[in-house]
C-alpha cells in the first residue's frame, strides 16, 4: 500500500519538491528548474528526481504560479465580456484610483479584456432583484455567432444587480452554451454574487481569462500523472489557504492567482503551532522578494482586498500576504539624494549577484552577506561556489560613495534591507493592532534564516523559529491544507431589523451549496466542517469586519458585542451607540484531508561532530570568530550560543552574539535573545 505524500511548489524559477514517507517518517527534498512554457514538465522532472512513480504516491498536492504568471505576462486567451447596456466601460473606469496618487505620469495597467471585446445586451434587474427587462434571446444568439467568428475562447458575463438575482445571467449562459459548446463561460452570479460592480466584474473577468489556461494545465497534468500510474486526486492550493480537486479548479480559476504564495503562510502556521505558538509572523525571504503573513490565535489573517495588478481586484478570500522587493538578489544603489537604497530591483537568477559569477557586477544582499562572512563560499552542499573577491568588488562601488570600508558598506547594505523588512513587519502587525512582542517569527525561504534573528531583535520579537527545511517550506505547506470553499452573499440590513429565521434560511441555503461542492470533490459530510461569518460595519462605513457566528443563531447580541471588540482591536475605535448593519454573509466549508504526522527525534551524536570550521564573521562593527555547523549533524536538544553559523543544503542560518539556538524534537531551530 502506498504511503508516500508528495508536495510540489511550482515557482517562477525553481520547482520545490517535498516528499514524506509515512512508514519511515523520512523526508526527501529537492529542487528542479521550472518550465514556464510547459509548467507540468517541471513537476514531472521533480517527481523523476525524487525517483517516484504514480503507484508510490498516496496524496499529491501542489501550488502553482501558472495563473499568476499568465496575468503578469498577459499571455491570455481571447476573451469577451457581455454586460448590461451602458456598463461596457466599468473595467476601464475602475475606481479611478492610482497606486501612487502623487505620480501624475503613472498609468494603471490596461484591462484584461480590451474595449473591442466588451459587448452590451439589453437586460435590466433592479436593486431588489426584480426583473425589469427580460433577455432578448435573439440578440444574444446573434452576439454568440459574432463571437464565434472572432475566435473567442472564453466569455465573462456580468450584469448590473446580478448579485441579487442571477436569472438573466444564467439564461445568457444557457444560450451561449447552445451556440458555442466549446467556449469557457462564467457568470458573476456564480463566481462572486456580491455588491460593488467593479470588484464583481473584475473578479469574473479574471476568472474568465484564466479559465481556459488552468483547464488546459490541469488536463495535461492529469494525463501525465495517469501515465505514471497515479490514480488519486490532484489537489491544487488556492488563495484562501485550502485546496481544490482538479474537477473544481477550472470553475474557480481566479482563486489560483496566488496559489504558490499562500503555501508559505500555511507552512508558517503549522511550524509555529508545532512549536507551541498561537501567534506567529511568517517571513518567507527568497531571491527576489519577501512574503510576510500573520497568524493570530491559530488563524491566518484573510483579506478580500488583493490583486495581481493594481486596479483589478480579485474578490475571493485570500490569505493576507504582504510582499516587498527584498531578497538575496536585491540590488543596493544610491538615489539622487545620495541615500543608500536596497531593492526592489533585483539581479534575479541571471546575471544574479556578483558572487554567483554569472555576469552580475552590482552589489546585492548576498554579496554583502558573503563579504561579512555570514555566507560561506560553498552553497548547496558544495555544488555551487561563490566568488568572495567579486562580491568585494561589487560592494566596493557602494563603499566609495560614502567613504566607507568594504565591510562598513556591506553592513550598511544589510541594515537598509533589514529596515525595509521591518517596515513591512510593522505594516502587517502594529498597523493592524497587533503587538510584535506577542509573536514568534518563523523565518524560512532561501534567505529568511540569514536575516531572521536581527529582524526579530529590531522588532522586539522574542523568538525565531527556523524549520528543518526552510528553502522548501512552501512546498511542505501544500501537504498541510484541507479542501476549502468560501461561499459569500451580499446581505445589507440594519442589525436591529434582521429576522433570525430569515438569516438562518440564508445560511442554510449557502451551506447546501458548499456541501454540494464538497460532494462533487468526493468529500463526505463526516469529513467536513462548516463555519459561518457575518460581515458587519458601522452604518455609513465602507469597510466591514467578518465576525464568526454559531451554527444555530439564538440572538445577535453576542455577535454585536464581538463586532465592537474586533473594531476596537483593528481600528483602535468602537462606539456601541452607533448603528451597525450587516453587509454580507459567508460560509466556509472545510473537507478534512489527512495530514502527515512528522516524527519526533531523539538525541544522537554530538555537537562537536557537527562543527565544520571556525570563521570570522562581522557583527557590531568588527569580525569575531564564529562556529560554523552542519545542520544535519546537529543533535536534537542541542544548544548553540551565538555567534554561530548553521549551514544546510537550502539555506544558511545566522545566530548573532547574544542569541541562543536550541534544536527541538522536530529538528526546528528555536532562537531567542539571551536575557
Amino acid at each position: 500500500m502506498t504511503q508516500t505524500r508528495l508536495a510540489i511548489d511550482v515557482g517562477g524559477t525553481f520547482t520545490d519538491v517535498f516528499v514524506f514517507d509515512e512508514q519511515t517518517g523520512k523526508v526527501f527534498v529537492t529542487k528542479t528548474s521550472s518550465t514556464p512554457s510547459n509548467p507540468e514538465r517541471g513537476i514531472l522532472d521533480g517527481i523523476e528526481k525524487a525517483q517516484l512513480n504514480g503507484q508510490d504516491i498516496k496524496i499529491f498536492s501542489h501550488g502553482t504560479t501558472v495563473g499568476t504568471n499568465a496575468l503578469i505576462e498577459r499571455k491570455l486567451p481571447k476573451t469577451a465580456l457581455i454586460t448590461t447596456k451602458g456598463f461596457r466601460d466599468v473595467p476601464e473606469i475602475r475606481r479611478g484610483t492610482k497606486l501612487d496618487i502623487w505620480d501624475m505620469y503613472q498609468d494603471t495597467s490596461k484591462p484584461y479584456i480590451p474595449r473591442r471585446d466588451r459587448f452590451e445586451v439589453t437586460e435590466r434587474m433592479d436593486y431588489d432583484g426584480n426583473v425589469l427587462t427580460e433577455i432578448d434571446e435573439e440578440e444574444v444568439r446573434q452576439l454568440a455567432r459574432k463571437l464565434d467568428k472572432r475566435g473567442t475562447e472564453s466569455i465573462a458575463v456580468c450584469f448590473i444587480n446580478a448579485y441579487v438575482n442571477g436569472a438573466n445571467e444564467a439564461r445568457v449562459k444557457e444560450i451561449i452554451q447552445e451556440e458555442l459548446p466549446n467556449v469557457y463561460i462564467c457568470t458573476s452570479s456564480e463566481v462572486l454574487p456580491e455588491i460593488f460592480e467593479h470588484e464583481r466584474m473584475s473578479t469574473t473577468i479574471i476568472n474568465a481569462v484564466l479559465g481556459p489556461i488552468i483547464s488546459k494545465y490541469i488536463h495535461n497534468l492529469e494525463g501525465e500523472m495517469e501515465k505514471k500510474g497515479y490514480e488519486g486526486d490532484i489537489l491544487v492550493l488556492h488563495s484562501g489557504g485550502g485546496v481544490m480537486t482538479s474537477s473544481t479548479v477550472p470553475r474557480y480559476a481566479a482563486r489560483l492567482a496566488s496559489s504558490g504564495i499562500a503555501a508559505g503562510a500555511i507552512a508558517s502556521k503549522h511550524i509555529a503551532k508545532l512549536c507551541g505558538f498561537n501567534h506567529a509572523i511568517g517571513l518567507d525571504m527568497g531571491g527576489t522578494s519577501t512574503d510576510i503573513s500573520l497568524m493570530y490565535d491559530g488563524d491566518i489573517r484573510i483579506t478580500k482586498d488583493w490583486y495581481i495588478e493594481y486596479g483589478y481586484p480579485i474578490g475571493f478570500p485570500s490569505i493576507e500576504i504582504l510582499t516587498i522587493g527584498a531578497g538575496g538578489g536585491s540590488l543596493a544603489w544610491v538615489d539622487e539624494g545620495g541615500s543608500l537604497r536596497n531593492g526592489p530591483q533585483s539581479a534575479g537568477a541571471v546575471p544574479g549577484p556578483a558572487c554567483y559569477q554569472r555576469g552580475g557586477t552590482e552589489a546585492t544582499n548576498s554579496d554583502a552577506n558573503l563579504v561579512l562572512g555570514r555566507l560561506g563560499v560553498d552553497l548547496l552542499d558544495g555544488t555551487m561556489k561563490l566568488d568572495k573577491e567579486k562580491a568585494r568588488q561589487a560592494v566596493e562601488k557602494i563603499a566609495k560613495e560614502f567613504n566607507y570600508t568594504v565591510e562598513e558598506a556591506a553592513n550598511a547594505i544589510i541594515q537598509v534591507a533589514n529596515a525595509n523588512m521591518c517596515d513591512a513587519l510593522r505594516l502587517i502587525s502594529v498597523r493592524r493592532g497587533y503587538d510584535p512582542r506577542d509573536f514568534a517569527l518563523v523565518a524560512f525561504g532561501g534567505a529568511g534564516p540569514l536575516h531572521g534573528a536581527q529582524l526579530a531583535k529590531d522588532m522586539d520579537i522574542p523568538t525565531i523559529i527556523v524549520p528543518p527545511h526552510p528553502g522548501v517550506a512552501a512546498a511542505m505547506g501544500c501537504l498541510l491544507v484541507d479542501v476549502r470553499h468560501d461561499i459569500s452573499k451580499t446581505y445589507v440590513k440594519n442589525i436591529h431589523h434582521v429576522s433570525l429565521e430569515e438569516l438562518e434560511n440564508e445560511f442554510s441555503g449557502m451551506e447546501q451549496e458548499a456541501e454540494k461542492l464538497l460532494e462533487e470533490e468526493g468529500v463526505g459530510s463526516d469529513q467536513s466542517t462548516l463555519m459561518r461569518y457575518v460581515d458587519m460595519r458601522y452604518k455609513g462605513q465602507w469597510r466591514s469586519l467578518a465576525i464568526p457566528v454559531s451554527d444555530k443563531l439564538q440572538s445577535l447580541d453576542s455577535v454585536l458585542e464581538a463586532f465592537h471588540q474586533e473594531h476596537q482591536r483593528e481600528f483602535a475605535f468602537s462606539d456601541d451607540k452607533q448603528l451597525v448593519e450587516i453587509y454580507g454573509l459567508r460560509v466556509t466549508v472545510i473537507g478534512t484531508v489527512p495530514k502527515p504526522e512528522f516524527p519526533k527525534y531523539g538525541p544522537a551524536g554530538t555537537l562537536e561532530s557537527a562543527l565544520k570550521e571556525v570563521r570570522d564573521v562581522y557583527f557590531d562593527g568588527k569580525f569575531v570568530p564564529a562556529n560554523v555547523y552542519n545542520r544535519e549533524d546537529i543533535p536534537v536538544l542541542s544548544e548553540i550560543q551565538g555567534p554561530a553559523i548553521i549551514d544546510q543544503l537550502d539555506t544558511t542560518t545566522v545566530i548573532p552574539p547574544g542569541f541562543t539556538a536550541k534544536v527541538d524534537v522536530y529538528r526546528n531551530l528555536i532562537i531567542s535573545v539571551n536575557k
